[in-house]
C-alpha cells in the first residue's frame, strides 16, 4: 500500500487547507472511458494559476506530467510519486499518484481521477479520504464512472455533476482465435504467466507484441508502448493496467479470461471493470470492438449489453479509513486506524499492508523501546508505510521497514553504506526478464527511501542514482521484451501481407537455396521444389508461398541444368529407397522395370518443370543408375561375361543375374564345372547358388534397393555390416531370404556364414561323433541355448549333452556333433566284402590238381561309439581308419 506523500503534512493541516468551506465550486464529471475526462481536467488545471492532479497510477502521472511540461515547462511543473520527486522551486501544477498529493499545498485547483476507485477494498480508502478532505481554493474536480454518482450526492453535499457521452460506440465481436485477431488488438490477461504465453504465440505466428503490465517502469512501459504506437508490432499484451486511462491507438480489446486474483481470491471481474478494460478500445471520433480470445469462455448477452449501453448497478459503499490519526504510542495509533466509518455508505476495506507491518513491529522489543513519544510513533508509522513493491511473501519487508525506522531513530539519518549497499545490489541488468522485474521492484523500493529528504543525507544525491539504476534496469527489461517477444521482420512481412497482394511482393533466391519473401525467409528450394519453414507459421501462408514459388521460376531452369551435369557422387538413394534425392530433396521415384538389375526412372511431378526438362532428367539419373548397379555387381557381371561361350555355365549365370546375386535352390553340377564356377566367385552350396561378394553391405543394400523397387515394398531395415544373424519371423522376410539370408530355427544366417558352418561342421563329424567347437554362440552372434536348433535347421544332428547318473562322477558329457548321413555312408562302404575278380571257384579239387585254399573275410566290427561322462576323451583316443 503506498503510503503518504514524502513530506507531507498532518491529515488535520491538510483538512484546514483543503476544507469544503475554502471551496467555491466541486464539480464530478462522469461517463466512461474515452469521453475527454482528463482531457478536460488537464486544461482546467492549466487554467488556474496553480493546480494539484492525482492519478491512480505512476504511469499515469508521469505521462501527464510530460503533457503539463510540454505546455507549461519544466520549471513550472512538478510530479511526484512514491518513487519520484521532481519539485521545481517555482512549480505551480502538480501532477501526482493519489497516495503522494502533497495535501499541505494550497492550490486554487484540485482534482482526483478515476474517483470510482473509492470502492476498491484495497486502495479504496485513500480516494475515499480524497473525495471527503481534498479541496482546491477555486474549483475541485473528480473523474470517474457513472457508477459513483448516488454515492457522490449523499458524501459530497452540493456537488455538481456533469455526465460526458463516450466519443465513439463500443461493439462486442464475439470470440476470436489469437492468432486471427485484427490488426491494432489489445489481449488482455491477467498473470504474468499468461502475458507471457499469449505473447510468445503472438510473435511466432503474427510477429510480435509490445507486452505492458503494472510492474514495468514508466520508462519500459513508454519504449513498449512506443513499439505499438509506431506500428513496429501490431499488437499489445497487458494485464489490466491498460484498463487505467493509458490512451493508445486501440481498435479491439480481446479478454483473453474474464477472472482475476485481487490479493485475496480469484474472482470474475465485475461488468464495469470489463467496460473499463474494454473501453480502452476507439480513441477520439473512432468506434471500437471488444471480445473474447483463446480459451476465454463467452461474455454474457446481459454484460454485453450493459457495456455496449454503459448501465451499470451503482456503486453501493466506499472503503474508508480514518485519516485523524492518534500518534500517542504505537496502541493509540492501531486504534484509531481501526475506528468505524462515521458516515453511511462508508465500510471498512482490506486489513492494508502497512497497517499489519505496524501490528508486527509494535510488538517487537526492541522497537517498542524506542517508541517514547508521538514523533516516535509517527515516523514508526511512516516507515510502514514504504511500499511492499516485491511482495517475497515473507518477513522481509518487515524487517526492513524496522530497519529504516531504527536508523532514523538513533543516526537521525539511514546510513549512506546502507544505501549504497542497497542499491548496488540492483544495478546488475544481465538475466532474464522476471530477474529484471525484481530487480525494478527493489530499486523502487530503494527510490521510495531515498524521495524521504528527512530520512536521508544529500537526497537528491540517492534520488539521481535510484534514477540511474531504474533507467539501466528499464532500458535492459525493454530489451530483453523485445528480442523474447518481437520479429521485426516478420511483422513488417505480416503488414504488407495485410496491405498487398501476391503480385506486390518482393521475392528471391539466396544462393544458399533460401528463398525470402520481402526479406523473411518462408523456405528453401530443396531439389527441385519448395519446402516451407515449418519454424515460421505465418498467417497468409498461401499467399506468401505463390510469392515465393514466383522465384522459383527462374530459379528452377538454372537448378535443371546444375542437375544434369552434377557428378555421380552428388546423387543418393532416399532412406527407405524408394526415391532418389539430389540436393536435399527427392526428385525422381525407383520403380520395378523389365528386368531386376534394370528399374524404371520417374520424374517427380513438378509445376516447374516441363516435359523436355523432365527427359533431359530422367535420362541422366538413368545412366547414374546403370553406374551403380555396375559397379556394385562388378562381380556378377565379370563371371557373367567370362561364360558367354559357355552355354552350360551361362544358364548358371543367367539365373544369378536374374536373381540379383542369390538362386535358393541347390544345383546338381559336376565337381569340375563347380570347380570353375569357384574361379568365377560362385559357390554352388548345400543350401543355394550365390556369389558371396554381393552380401558385402555396398552390394546388398543397393540389391535390396532393387527387390523394393521391384515389388513396390518400402526398403527393409537390414541388418548392420558385420551382421551374421538376425531373428526370423521379422516383417521383411521375403526380401531378406531373396537377399541371402537363410531360415535357420530362431534366426536367419547370412547365407556365405551358413554354407561355411555346413562345410566346417560336417568335416569335423565325417568319422563319427565330436564335440561342437568352442565359440559357436558367438561366431553366430547368438545365446549359447540357441545353437541347437540353428544346427538342426541346416541339417546337421547334434546329440544333446547328457546329464550324469547317480552313480557316475566326473564333468558331464556335452553336446556332440552327431554322426553324419556321409560319415555312415562311408562306414557301411568300408565294412562290406571285397567285390571277386571273377566267378567263385568250386571248392572241391580238380583232377590231377592239388586243392586250391579258399579265402575267408572276417568283417571287421565298427568302433563302438562312446558314451558316458569320458565320450569325449574316447574319441580323441581312438585309432583312425
Amino acid at each position: 500500500m503506498m503510503g503518504a506523500s514524502p513530506g507531507a503534512g498532518s491529515p488535520s493541516a491538510a483538512r484546514h487547507a483543503l476544507h469544503p468551506a475554502n471551496a467555491r465550486r466541486i464539480r464530478a464529471v462522469l461517463g466512461p472511458t474515452n469521453t475527454g475526462k482528463t482531457h478536460l481536467a488537464i486544461e482546467r488545471l492549466l487554467a488556474h494559476s496553480s493546480g494539484i492532479i492525482g492519478f491512480p497510477l505512476r504511469l499515469l502521472a508521469r505521462e501527464n506530467y510530460e503533457r503539463m511540461v510540454a505546455a507549461k515547462g519544466a520549471g513550472a511543473v512538478a510530479l511526484i510519486t512514491g518513487e519520484e520527486k521532481i519539485v521545481p522551486p517555482n512549480a505551480r501544477w502538480f501532477s501526482c499518484t493519489v497516495e503522494a498529493m502533497p495535501l499541505d499545498q494550497r492550490a486554487e485547483f484540485v482534482a482526483v481521477d478515476e474517483i470510482q476507485l473509492c470502492a476498491d477494498p484495497d486502495r479504496g480508502h485513500i480516494f475515499t479520504d480524497r473525495l471527503l478532505h481534498a479541496r482546491g481554493m477555486v474549483e475541485t474536480m473528480f473523474l470517474g464512472a457513472e457508477t459513483i454518482r448516488p454515492l457522490l450526492r449523499r458524501l459530497v453535499p452540493g456537488i455538481e455533476i456533469d455526465t460526458r457521452p463516450r466519443l465513439s460506440s463500443l461493439t462486442h465481436l464475439g470470440a476470436c482465435k489469437l492468432t486471427r485477431l485484427p490488426p491494432r488488438s489489445a489481449i488482455v490477461a491477467f498473470s504474468a504467466t499468461e502475458v507471457y504465453a499469449i505473447a510468445e504465440l503472438i510473435r511466432r505466428r503474427r510477429g510480435g507484441c509490445a507486452v505492458v503490465m503494472g510492474q514495468l517502469s514508466p520508462r519500459t512501459r513508454n519504449a513498449q508502448v512506443a513499439l505499438y504506437q509506431e506500428r513496429e508490432v501490431d499488437y499489445l499484451v497487458a494485464t489490466d493496467a491498460i484498463g487505467m486511462g493509458l490512451n493508445m491507438d486501440v481498435n479491439h480489446v480481446a479478454f483473453a479470461g474474464l477472472s482475476k486474483f485481487d490479493g485475496m481470491r480469484a474472482r470474475r471481474l465485475f461488468p464495469a471493470e470489463i467496460a473499463q478494460i474494454a473501453g480502452r478500445a476507439g480513441r477520439g471520433m473512432r468506434d471500437g470492438t471488444f471480445g473474447t480470445a483463446g480459451t476465454c469462455p463467452p461474455v454474457s448477452e446481459e454484460v454485453v449489453e450493459a457495456v455496449e449501453t454503459h448501465r451499470f448497478d451503482p456503486i453501493e459503499r466506499l472503503f474508508w479509513r480514518n485519516s485523524d490519526l492518534d500518534f500517542s504510542n504505537p496502541e493509540a495509533l492501531l486504534a484509531s486506524l481501526s475506528r468505524p466509518p462515521p458516515l453511511v455508505g462508508l465500510t471498512a476495506g482490506n486489513e492494508a499492508t502497512d497497517v499489519l507491518t505496524l501490528s508486527s513491529l509494535a510488538a517487537v522489543p526492541d522497537i517498542r523501546n524506542l517508541v517514547r513519544s508521538s514523533r516516535a510513533t509517527r515516523l514508526l508509522w511512516e516507515a510502514c508505510q514504504i511500499p511492499d513493491f516485491r511482495k517475497l511473501g515473507d518477513e522481509s519487508h518487515t524487517r526492513l521497514c524496522a530497519r529504516i525506522f531504527t536508523h532514523v531513530m538513533r543516526d537521525q539519518h539511514v546510513p549512506e553504506s546502507w544505501m549504497e549497499a542497497q542499491i548496488g545490489g540492483f544495478t546488475r541488468i544481465d538475466g532474464d526478464i522476471d530477474s529484471l522485474m525484481h530487480r525494478l521492484s527493489g530499486i523502487r523500493v530503494c527510490a521510495y527511501i531515498a524521495a524521504r529528504r528527512d530520512w536521508v543525507r544529500n537526497a537528491p544525491h540517492w534520488q539521481e542514482r535510484t534514477r540511474a539504476v531504474e533507467d539501466q534496469l528499464s532500458d535492459a527489461l525493454h530489451e530483453r521484451l523485445t528480442a523474447r517477444f518481437v520479429d521485426r521482420r516478420a511483422a513488417s512481412l505480416i503488414r504488407r501481407l495485410d496491405e498487398s497482394a501476391e503480385e506486390d511482393l518482393l521475392s528471391a533466391v539466396t544462393a544458399q537455396g533460401e528463398v525470402v519473401v520481402e526479406g523473411h525467409p518462408v523456405g528453401r528450394v530443396a531439389g527441385l521444389d519448395l519446402v516451407a519453414d515449418s519454424a515460421s507459421a505465418l498467417p497468409d501462408q498461401r499467399l506468401l508461398l505463390r510469392a515465393a514459388r514466383r522465384a522459383l521460376r527462374t530459379e528452377i531452369p538454372r537448378r535443371v541444368q546444375a542437375l544434369t551435369q552434377a557428378p555421380d557422387d552428388a546423387f543418393a538413394f532416399s532412406a527407405d529407397g524408394r526415391f532418389v534425392e539430389w540436393d536435399g530433396g527427392m526428385i525422381a521415384r525407383l520403380r520395378g522395370g523389365d528386368h531386376l538389375l534394370r528399374p524404371r526412372i520417374d520424374v517427380m511431378d513438378n509445376s516447374f518443370l516441363d516435359g523436355a526438362q523432365k527427359e533431359r532428367i530422367r535420362a541422366h539419373l538413368a545412366q547414374w543408375l546403370d553406374r551403380q548397379v555396375r559397379e556394385a555387381m562388378a562381380p556378377l557381371f565379370a563371371a557373367r561375361a567370362a561364360v558367354e561361350a559357355d552355354p552350360t555355365l551361362r544358364g548358371i549365370l543367367h539365373r544369378l543375374e536374374e536373381q540379383g546375386g542369390v538362386v535358393a535352390d541347390s544345383l546338381s553340377v559336376p565337381p569340375a564345372l563347380r570347380a570353375r564356377l569357384k574361379d568365377l566367385g560362385v559357390r554352388i552350396g548345400r543350401h543355394a547358388v550365390l556369389m558371396p561378394a554381393l552380401l558385402r553391405p555396398h552390394a546388398m543394400r543397393l540389391r535390396a534397393i532393387l527387390l523394393a523397387a521391384r515389388t513396390g515394398r518400402k526398403l527393409p531395415d537390414l541388418p548392420p555390416p558385420g551382421a551374421v544373424s538376425v531373428p526370423a519371423d521379422g516383417p521383411h522376410d521375403a526380401i531378406l531370404a531373396q537377399l541371402g539370408w537363410i531360415a535357420a530355427g530362431p534366426v536367419r544366417l547370412r547365407l556365405d556364414i551358413a554354407e561355411k558352418l555346413s562345410g566346417e561342421l560336417r568335416w569335423r563329424a565325417r568319422n563319427g561323433p565330436v564335440p561342437l567347437p568352442d565359440g559357436l554362440p558367438s561366431r553366430l552372434g547368438v545365446r549359447p541355448e540357441m545353437v541347437a536348433a540353428i544346427l538342426k535347421a541346416l541339417d546337421i544332428p547334434v546329440r544333446a549333452a547328457r546329464p550324469l547318473g547317480a552313480s557316475e562322477y566326473g564333468p558331464a558329457a556335452p553336446a556332440m556333433l552327431a554322426v553324419t548321413q556321409d560319415a555312415r555312408r562311408r562306414q557301411r562302404h568300408r565294412t562290406a566284402p571285397a567285390p571277386h575278380d571273377g566267378p567263385p571257384r568250386p571248392s572241391g579239387k580238380a583232377k590231377g590238381q592239388a586243392p586250391i585254399p579258399t579265402r575267408t573275410i572276417i568283417p571287421r566290427a565298427p568302433h563302438p561309439v562312446p558314451e558316458g561322462p569320458f565320450a569325449a576323451l574316447a574319441v580323441l583316443k581312438s585309432p583312425r581308419r
